[in-house]
């Protein structure tokens, strides 16, 4: 074990190209993931905290419900409509990575939606007498709470991309894990274990492990930055 752990240090140290070209695609896919699901998830969440409608109770859960998808399932589900036999199977996105950003934006944008409407929703309790008496609509109510909660947001699309960065089984199914052009970290991983490969195994762990550490690092200090500055 001791000799496989230094082998995979070695392999990081070096900088191998094969190992920084899956570390950058791992990034890319997973940041384009989160800002697309940024876009529609933090405002569909401040919308639930803030609008009155029947049946909203039922949608809170069932956005909740998202939260915890199963990643293969939804992968499953985005294959189905990729493939040529699907309803967008002529755009030809199967097996690339436009098709993993669109399944894990599926999967990040629940989970930011359901911490966006908790937050906003604190908020919104706090100034909902002020809002209503200066005549904000639901827009701009909305438009209010996601300025005035952008430091706990930042954490929110923090949580989002370390989803995404961790997710394994979505990418694998729509991705093909293909050497070069698909390959994540997390599928590498999964195929290198399969091989027998552990030092390439380990350290793309390491590095994933690492961002992972990094990306919580960063949620906390701005969190704690916000408090200091804002009270």
């Amino acid at each position: 074990m001791g000799q496989t752990l230094l082998e995979a240090v070695v392999l990081l140290g070096r900088l191998d190209p094969g190992v920084l070209a899956i570390v950058w695609l791992s990034f890319k896919v997973s940041l384009g993931a989160t800002l697309v699901g940024a876009l529609a998830g933090l405002p569909l969440g401040a919308w639930i905290a803030v609008a009155e409608f029947p049946g909203r109770p039922a949608v809170t859960v069932l956005l909740n419900g998202l939260m915890g998808m199963p990643p293969v399932v939804l992968g499953l589900l985005v294959y189905l409509t990729l493939s040529r036999s699907g309803p967008l199977g002529a755009l030809g996105l199967l097996y690339t990575p436009t098709a993993m950003v669109i399944a894990q934006t599926l999967l990040v944008a629940p989970l930011m939606a359901a911490l966006t409407r908790q937050t906003a929703e604190d908020a919104w309790r706090e100034y909902r007498t002020e809002l209503t008496a200066f005549g904000f609509n639901r827009r701009q109510a909305v438009a209010t709470l996601l300025h005035d909660c952008r430091f706990s947001l930042v954490v929110v699309l923090l949580a989002g991309l370390g989803r995404a960065m961790s997710e394994v089984g979505a990418v694998m199914i729509v991705g093909g894990n293909i050497d070069g052009y698909t390959r994540v970290m997390t599928t590498a991983i999964a195929l290198e274990t399969s091989k027998g490969d552990l030092p390439l195994s380990i350290a793309l762990g390491l590095v994933l492990i690492s961002l992972v550490i990094a990306l919580n690092g960063l949620a906390y200090g701005l969190r704690q930055g916000a408090m200091r500055t804002y009270g």
